[in-house]
């Protein structure tokens, strides 16, 4: 829960370095494509759509938190919410190598499904699980691990790092580094206590 948490404040963060290089993306893209440069305001429209359309994702995820947490339990929500983010990831990776800008609003657009699932879930999980004493504690971790994944992708898009025009699709995708990591470690944890004993009814389990 807490990478999927560190991944949504990763994919809020890493879009803002390469700004500069998915613009010129995007007018070399529609040169090849139609002839002529796009407009400046079909530039900007495209770039703003880019930006914006990660919280049109992360709608779309939080509204399905709830059914999903209670149909397949929290913990695998939170696994399901695994594989829009790699496919995000995957999308933004791949984008200029088959020199698609629209393969990066779709992957930001699923990126964001991910973190409005996560940012969700991972609060229920973790504070259901958490012993009564370090339940508040726990409960913060969603925040902690946002605030993280913002910094991380802010350092990974310095110039120094990963802030450079030949490596901005590995930035876009980098997002599958946390996801992958809660992939491998997530199947070795319990289930939600309270998912057991009320929607599986399963009195054992919970105990």
């Amino acid at each position: 829960g807490m990478t999927g948490t560190f991944h949504y404040g990763l994919q809020v963060s890493i879009i803002n370095s390469p700004a500069e290089y998915i613009q010129s993306f995007i007018r070399e893209t529609w040169l090849k494509r139609y002839g002529s440069p796009p407009s400046a305001e079909m530039t900007t429209l495209m770039w703003s759509l880019i930006v914006s359309i990660y919280s049109i994702g992360g709608l779309l995820g939080s509204s399905s938190a709830g059914f999903l947490s209670v149909r397949f339990g929290r913990k695998k929500a939170m696994l399901l919410s695994n594989i829009p983010a790699l496919l995000g990831a995957a999308l933004m990776g791949l984008s200029r190598l088959c020199g698609s800008f629209e393969m990066i609003i779709a992957g930001r657009l699923i990126s964001g499904v991910c973190g409005g699932l996560t940012q969700n879930v991972h609060i229920m999980y973790a504070g259901e699980c958490a012993p009564r004493k370090l339940r508040g504690l726990i409960a913060i971790t969603a925040s902690t691990f946002s605030a993280f994944g913002k910094f991380v992708g802010f350092a990974l898009g310095l110039r120094e790092v990963l802030g450079v025009e030949a490596l901005w699709p590995i930035l876009l995708a980098a997002n599958a580094v946390p996801a992958l990591v809660q992939f491998l470690t997530l199947p070795f944890f319990p289930d939600s206590p309270r998912y057991l004993l009320i929607d599986q009814k399963d009195k054992e389990g919970c105990i």
